[in-house]
């Protein structure tokens, strides 16, 4: 919904923030995290936060609500006025007449967010209970209400469920109704469509802007995706370093953006070519009749009683040097087929690597062809031993393998792969949670580039990055590629990224594979109907 004065507030903003500055005190002395932050939002308009991780958007969200981390020294100073109370140091009490019940907010994870020991119906009731004393035959029938509003299937089934049992975009939906649970002015969305695939993100989005409809609240969405932006926001503020270096009505800001970093931020969408690979190029890797199901066991026995076909008769080709994406929403088992191809799951069929039956090889010759096999996780921070330097985690593939002939050796190929990434060899002696999200992911990359592999396995290597960070990490994968011949399964939900990287492109659906082909003739003309909704997905946003 528009206003007609975007960039003026009206006489009586519900929010204002003047001059809002956080600082936490370390023992190096004081670091802001916000500097002087001044901004409004107008009944029932849309105001989105953007700038890249580290920029100061979460923490001024969550100032907003008084709810930075007890735990961790800070200071607050300046004014958030909401419907014209003053927030900045209002009791506990005031402040939670306030969350939850006038200001609402939806977080990025829905499963940290989300109790895991408690069920639906117990936290949803919980909100209602705190703030409007609903209980009981009441409280379920609003409950209900709520999940039907959010578009949750059977809710009436869904209410002894717990979080782990739900979807990634079930549990955002749940999120959604819990905030809504007591009709809002405002919701703070912060970065709520990050973690789901593309079909699921413009669910989302729409059912957003459709209850923001509904009950006319504000909304402000903090997020680093412009494609989000540019469908949803009335206004934008662009925050680098803690400072809001612009803001204006969404369209200008797009069409004739002033400051240097948000055009940086526009022209941050991946770009590039995938390398080409000639017909007769060998093939490195070959897969025929894949399957992998899981059991469903049941009955006071416990028998198999049906299976989940994660992988159902799929067929693969790579060749040396190639990039082949595989697409598709979660559950579509894109993951199954990555990790089954390494031979870190069972599966049945056969997997043929470098003319060799994968099959019929012992534990240890796998063992030596792991080096050759590497994969990349998506999420860095999970995948990285919290208790290993960078040093250890890079070269533990090296001693393991037997690699280098002495341990200055060693170093020396540690050194010259972080290099080779785009680290400062000093940081070696440093820790994973000292790093931001992109330099964790170039280190899980040199991690298994250190080994000279012929055949990566890329897990959705980009998907928890910031779009800039996410053009410089596909980059310097297609450096690499181009440098060592590498081949790669690259694995994805986001499909502005699989076009600048895959020559090849499998689009799964439910184990099964429902088109293949060049990656540029599917993006060019999709065949079948769901590849044209990932499509449309991907490139619309936010159904019009």
């Amino acid at each position: 919904m528009s206003v007609s004065n975007p960039t003026a507030p009206e006489c009586d903003p519900l929010l204002a923030v003047q001059d809002l500055r956080v600082e936490f005190l370390t023992s190096d002395g004081v670091t802001p995290a916000v500097r002087g932050v001044s901004f409004h939002i107008n009944k029932g308009e849309t105001l989105a936060l953007v700038g890249e991780s580290g920029s100061g958007k979460s923490m001024m969200a969550l100032s907003i609500l008084q709810l930075l981390p007890h735990a961790v020294a800070h200071r607050l100073s300046g004014s958030i006025r909401f419907a014209e109370r003053e927030l900045l140091g209002a009791s506990e009490r005031e402040l939670e007449g306030i969350r939850g019940n006038k200001v609402a907010m939806v977080f990025q994870e829905p499963m940290t967010s989300l109790n895991p020991l408690q069920t639906l119906e117990t936290q949803i009731g919980e909100v209602l209970a705190l703030h409007k004393g609903i209980r009981r035959e009441k409280a379920r029938a609003r409950i209900i209400e709520l999940l039907t509003l959010v578009g949750l299937p059977m809710p009436e089934k869904r209410l002894d469920a717990y979080p782990h049992e739900l979807s990634g975009g079930q549990r955002q939906r749940v999120m959604i109704a819990m905030a809504l649970a007591n009709e809002p002015g405002l919701l703070i969305a912060d970065e709520p469509t990050t973690a789901l695939d593309v079909t699921v993100q413009a669910q989302i989005l729409k059912l957003l802007k459709d209850l923001q409809s509904r009950f006319g609240m504000a909304m402000l969405l903090i997020t680093h995706d412009l494609g989000v932006v540019r469908k949803m926001a009335d206004r934008v503020c662009v925050m680098n370093k803690g400072e809001i270096v612009e803001t204006g009505n969404t369209s200008e800001v797009f069409t004739t953006p002033r400051h240097s970093y948000t055009k940086h931020l526009l022209n941050s969408d991946p770009k590039g070519h995938p390398l080409p690979v000639a017909d007769g190029t060998p093939i490195l890797l070959e897969a025929r009749e894949m399957k992998v199901w899981f059991s469903i066991k049941g009955g006071l026995l416990r028998r198999t009683i049906a299976h989940v076909k994660a992988v159902d008769g799929i067929d693969l080709t790579v060749r040396q040097g190639q990039t082949v994406g595989v697409v598709g929403e979660s559950g579509s088992g894109k993951s199954t087929l990555g990790t089954a191809i390494l031979r870190l799951i069972p599966s049945d069929g056969s997997i043929r690597y470098d003319g060799k039956e994968l099959r019929d090889l012992g534990s240890n010759s796998i063992r030596a062809l792991r080096r050759d096999m590497q994969i990349v996780f998506q999420d860095p921070y999970g995948s990285l031993s919290p208790r290993k330097s960078v040093a250890d985690i890079v070269g533990e593939g090296l001693r393991i393998h037997g690699l280098g002939s002495s341990s200055g050796e060693r170093e020396q190929m540690i050194v010259s792969i972080l290099e080779e990434v785009g680290l400062d060899p000093a940081v070696r002696s440093r820790f994973p949670h000292e790093f931001s999200g992109g330099q964790r992911q170039r280190i899980a990359i040199a991690r298994a580039m250190v080994l000279k592999p012929k055949f990566v396995v890329l897990d959705e290597p980009t998907s928890a990055l910031d779009m800039s960070i996410q053009a410089q990490i596909i980059d310097l994968l297609r450096d690499l590629q181009r440098k060592h011949n590498l081949a790669y399964l690259f694995i994805s939900h986001d499909l502005k990224v699989v076009r600048a990287l895959c020559e090849e492109l499998i689009v799964m659906k439910s184990g099964k594979v429902v088109e293949r082909g060049s990656a540029a003739d599917i993006f060019r003309a999709p065949q079948h109907p769901y590849t044209q909704a990932l499509l449309r997905a991907a490139f619309d946003v936010v159904a019009d």
